[in-house]
């Protein structure tokens, strides 16, 4: 996996591969429905606020990285720009319609579940099945040229695993550690906290105590 981008260049990517999909009468965008698309409240985690600035200059470094391009729509005045992941510079570069809304999906809310990604990105591509995504997701993991998924560490108490981009790179696993003393055990924590509730309940009983008095 080549691609090393960072947060604003994966919400740009991701907006540009969405719009395309889900609203492909819109598309190209120009660089202010691309900011609009990049600051969306819904669909988008975290929520960002990206000035005109920040999104010509991160689109303009994917351009650079041949993730995107400009393209001059006939009876437009106003530059607009695409992404390049259908496959224009070459076939062996080309996703599947699947393969792109997971993508999108993962570029613009972080990690999912299956189920999650299946909910999220049937505006984009609809799936059957739970089966049809875990078949993209290996599509995107066995790529020669990938992989651009992966799958996370199951978290505690979770029956289903997650799924990430690899589009920034590979984070390191997290490894479980005995507790030290700069980080107490759970168990600690809820102490503190049901202490901390028993001191409030005496406080509310020493106010009512003085209004029954007076």
């Amino acid at each position: 996996m080549k691609y090393r981008l960072d947060n604003t260049e994966c919400r740009v990517l991701g907006a540009l591969i969405e719009k395309d999909l889900a609203t492909p009468e819109y598309y190209p965008l120009t660089l202010n429905s691309l900011g609009a698309a990049c600051n969306q409240k819904s669909n988008r985690d975290p929520v960002m606020s990206l000035d005109e600035t920040t999104v010509r200059g991160t689109t303009q470094r994917l351009v650079a990285k041949h993730l995107a391009r400009p393209q001059f729509v006939p009876g437009s005045r106003t530059e607009k720009y695409g992404h390049t992941l259908r496959g224009e510079l070459s076939a062996a570069a080309a996703f599947s319609r699947e393969e792109l809304a997971i993508i999108a999906e993962l570029l613009l809310r972080g990690a999912q579940t299956p189920g999650e990604l299946r909910t999220h990105a049937g505006r984009m591509a609809p799936f059957d099945s739970l089966e049809a995504v875990m078949n993209t997701l290996r599509n995107l993991r066995e790529r020669p040229d990938g992989p651009y998924v992966e799958e996370m560490p199951r978290e505690p108490g979770k029956r289903e695993t997650r799924f990430r981009h690899l589009f920034s790179g590979s984070e390191a696993q997290p490894t479980r550690t005995a507790p030290t003393a700069a980080a107490p055990p759970p168990q600690s924590d809820l102490e503190a906290r049901v202490k901390a509730l028993e001191e409030r309940l005496a406080r509310v009983e020493d106010v009512l105590d003085q209004l029954r008095g007076e």
